[in-house]
Order: structure tokens, then C-alpha cells, then sequence
């Protein structure tokens, strides 16, 4: 209909052929553009009726690809109603079986991602008591991105497929594909071999999402869980970042593993002669009046005696690590200050013994 318009015009057949096709492609894109609109808003509306944000995630992260996939299968369409060649025509369907599977599967990374977020949001990390929460986002973490990652290889496998000449040579890559695989098996081994253990990491959590550790030598958090490695937020600001397979073949301390809340010790070294009972009593005072101490439990003992000294643990508790840290700050500088200024008696001195009156005659004289 529209290539007759164009000939009744008077225009000549080779402009008015490129014009037909400028019209119809033009139409193919505002129509669908229009209908991608009206879904979405009707969408959007039913949502803000709803008390949940998720239904709000899921659109946000599907309208932009499902807009591009509204354009191209409208464009699809319109090629029944262009004025093409057969070359023409047949590059047209190439490109339409090449594209719609890499948008389907833009569409699939965004739903995961969509459930990713709703996830994420559901477990807020940041309340007291946030094992459950953490143990829930290390999940999804992990398994979004194992999702991600095989929603693209699928979507590069469906896209590749399209093309005829890869389709042609798909047979003899088969038949060299055991030994490819040895190949590329041998010289990509600590890469699967941390990916595997990136899978296992999701179902064993020995780590979570903020958990406090030590490996190496070094505390700090969990801070971002990757299917090949950890990256570790150092007390510093310092970033570790360490193979995944390293949590399931060595050792590590894991200080929030089954609780946030932590025994923390303070050492004190008194000289032997020290009434204990007093600093017995200031530790309380001072314990029982800090703000970081979670009123669960705490502790002042002689845990050894040697010649010089007297060894002092104090233990208190407290509600997670940073705290624990803090709280152990606070008490040894109060009880070190009480000390000096109330018990000065009790700081270590070394004593040295000699005879009185003894032969202490020097070599000079001798």
C-alpha cells in the first residue's frame, strides 16, 4: 500500500523503494514504541497499588531491554512488508536470528539481577543480629553471578548458532572437542578449580558477606564474594583479595561464623605484690559503666606468675568484633590510668638482690 502511494507521487522507483523502507521501518518503530510505553505505564500503575517494592525492581531492570525487544520484533515483522531482494531479505533474517537471542537473553540477566536486588533488599545486614541476613546475601551473591554467567554463555551459544557457517563446521569442532577439552581443561585448571570451589563456597559457607576474619595475618571483612575470589575489607582500608579455594583448603579464623557476638581479653602484667581484689573491683566499675560492654559476661584472673610478674586476663564481652576491639581499648587504658594514679605499688619493678657486707672487693684491688 505505502510503495503504491509512493509511485502514485511521481518519485522515482529507486528513491521511492529506500523512502517505503524509511516509512515502514519508521512506523514498525513508533508503533512499538508506543505499545512498549502503554504496557509499561499500565505495569507501573498496577504496582503502586501494591505494598511490595519488588514488583517495582522487576520493572525498572526489564523496561529497557524489553523496549529494544519490542523494536525488534516489530522490525521483524515490517520485513514481510518491505520491498527487498532476496539478498536483501536474507541478510535481514540473519540479523533478526542473531540479535532477538542476545536481547532474550539481556532480558534473562535483568530478571536475575531483579531477583538478585528483591533479595538483597529482603536481608538488611546492618541490625545487630544479621547472621541469617548475611548468610542469605552470600547466597545470592554467588548464585546470581553463577546465573549471570551461564545465562550469557547460553546467549552467545544461541547467537553463534544462528549463523549457518558455524552451524556447518559444528561437526568437526565436535569431534576435536574431547581433546579441546583436555586442553583447555590442563591449561585453565586454577581457574575452574577456583570456580568450582566458588559453587561450593554458596551451599558451605564457611564465609558470609561481613564476616569477620583473620587470614594471613590480617582482620578485617568479607567484603565482596566473586566466583573466582574474596575480596577482604582490611581495618585499614586495605583491600585482600584472596583465591576462593584458599577458605576451603586452609585454615582461617572466622570470628562471626555462627554469632556476632565476641569474648575479648585484656592483658595486664602486675608486679607480684599486687592486691588483686582492688583491681578486681575498679575492672568492674569501669566495665559495668562502658556503653560497650553487651552485659553478658566478664572476668578478672591471675592466668600466670612468673619471678617479676603477675599475668592479669581480664575477658569481656561484647556484641560484635568492632565493638569487642573498642571495649578491650577502653578497659586496658582505664584500668593502666587507675593503676598509676591508685595503685602505683602494683607497676612491675625488677628487684635485684645482693650481701650486704659481703666480699664485693674489686678486681683493682686484688
Amino acid at each position: 500500500m505505502i510503495e503504491t502511494i509512493v509511485r502514485s507521487l511521481g518519485i522515482p522507483p529507486a528513491l521511492g523503494q529506500l523512502l517505503t523502507v524509511m516509512i515502514v521501518i519508521g512506523v514498525a518503530i513508533a508503533v512499538a514504541l508506543a505499545v512498549h510505553a502503554i504496557a509499561l505505564t499500565a505495569l507501573r500503575r498496577l504496582a503502586s497499588r501494591t505494598a511490595s517494592s519488588s514488583d517495582d525492581v522487576v520493572i525498572s531492570r526489564i523496561a529497557r531491554p524489553t523496549r529494544w525487544i519490542a523494536l525488534g520484533v516489530a522490525l521483524s515483522f515490517s520485513q514481510r512488508s518491505l520491498p527487498l531482494g532476496n539478498w536483501a531479505a536474507a541478510l535481514w533474517q540473519q540479523a533478526a536470528g542473531f540479535l532477538l537471542p542476545g536481547l532474550i537473553g539481556w532480558l534473562a540477566m535483568a530478571i536475575i539481577q531483579a531477583m538478585s536486588d528483591i533479595a538483597i533488599a529482603r536481608s538488611d545486614i546492618s541490625v545487630a543480629d544479621n547472621l541469617q541476613a548475611r548468610r542469605r546475601r552470600t547466597r545470592v551473591t554467588i548464585l546470581t553471578r553463577i546465573a549471570i554467567f551461564l545465562a550469557v554463555f547460553l546467549t552467545i551459544c544461541m547467537m553463534l548458532l544462528s549463523i549457518p557457517g558455524i552451524r556447518s563446521v559444528g561437526v568437526t569442532l565436535m569431534a576435536s572437542a574431547g581433546l579441546a577439552g583436555l586442553a583447555v581443561g590442563a591449561a585453565a585448571q586454577p581457574a575452574l578449580k577456583n570456580l568450582i570451589a566458588g559453587v561450593q563456597l554458596a551451599f558451605t559457607e564457611p564465609i558470609r558477606i561481613d564476616d569477620v576474619v583473620i587470614v594471613d595475618g590480617e582482620w578485617g571483612r568479607i567484603e565482596d564474594i566473586r566466583l573466582t575470589f574474596v575480596v577482604i575489607r582490611i581495618w585499614d582500608d586495605r583491600r585482600l583479595v584472596v583465591p576462593v579455594s584458599k577458605f576451603l583448603e586452609e585454615s582461617f579464623q572466622n570470628w562471626t561464623r555462627s554469632s556476632s557476638q565476641l569474648l575479648g581479653s585484656v592483658f595486664l602484667f602486675l608486679d607480684p605484690a599486687s592486691d588483686i581484689s582492688r583491681v578486681r573491683m575498679a575492672a568492674k566499675d569501669i566495665i559495668e559503666a562502658n556503653e560497650k560492654w553487651d552485659g553478658r559476661f566478664w572476668n578478672v584472673q591471675v592466668t600466670d606468675a612468673k619471678p617479676d610478674s603477675l599475668e592479669v586476663r581480664v575477658l569481656v564481652t561484647a556484641a560484635d568484633a568492632s565493638e569487642a576491639f573498642n571495649l578491650r581499648c577502653d578497659v586496658r587504658e582505664a584500668l593502666m590510668t587507675f593503676i598509676a594514679r591508685e595503685m602505683p605499688e602494683a607497676i612491675v619493678r625488677r628487684r635485684v638482690s645482693g650481701h650486704i657486707g659481703g666480699d664485693l672487693a674489686s678486681p683493682a684491688t686484688n
